[in-house]
């Protein structure tokens, strides 16, 4: 473990900081701006359109009647939690997993605050094409997802890393 939080993975807290500050100053910008379902096109397959996520990911359990909302905070202070101890065992070298580390805490966190305060995830991204859409989704969405893939993506680098230095191959 490193010494001191500045030789560890907590130095890129500030990745979870910007996630979560830019996530909920977004989401009260289309409070205050849009009505539920409004939507403004911006693009011929992109608008901001206002809608309400009670469940999870492309409203997984959104109809699960209430109980998932306490569920799905237990999941995010959990995994928060232990990513963040992740991030203290580890150097602050290990840029790639720990810019994952913190965007899916910044993100779980912004996603959090929506659920205590509404009891929803305020969502208003759209990408569609003719009249079918993706599932809308905000900025605190887009950063778990890419922290995501850069756990796998470097799950699968080390993998390999360690498979060629195993075999006395230069990495």
């Amino acid at each position: 473990m490193p010494l001191t939080w500045k030789d560890s993975g907590l130095r890129w807290y500030w990745v979870a900081v910007l996630v979560f500050l830019a996530d909920q100053l977004s989401k009260q910008w289309v409070l205050a701006n849009f009505d539920l379902y409004e939507s403004v096109k911006l693009l011929p397959f992109f608008s901001f359109t206002y809608v309400r996520n009670y469940g999870a990911a492309f409203s997984f359990l959104s109809e699960a009647g209430g109980w998932q909302r306490w569920l799905f905070t237990v999941v995010a202070v959990g995994f928060s939690t232990l990513l963040t101890v992740w991030l203290r065992k580890q150097s602050a070298a290990l840029w790639k997993l720990n810019l994952a580390y913190t965007l899916v805490i910044g993100g779980a966190l912004g996603n959090l605050i929506d659920r205590l305060m509404h009891g929803f995830v305020i969502d208003f991204i759209d990408f569609y094409w003719n009249k079918s859409h993706y599932p809308a989704f905000n900025i605190a969405d887009a950063a778990i997802c890419i922290g995501a893939v850069l756990i796998i993506w470097d799950a699968f680098l080390s993998g390999k890393s360690e498979t060629a230095s195993d075999k006395g191959v230069e990495k």
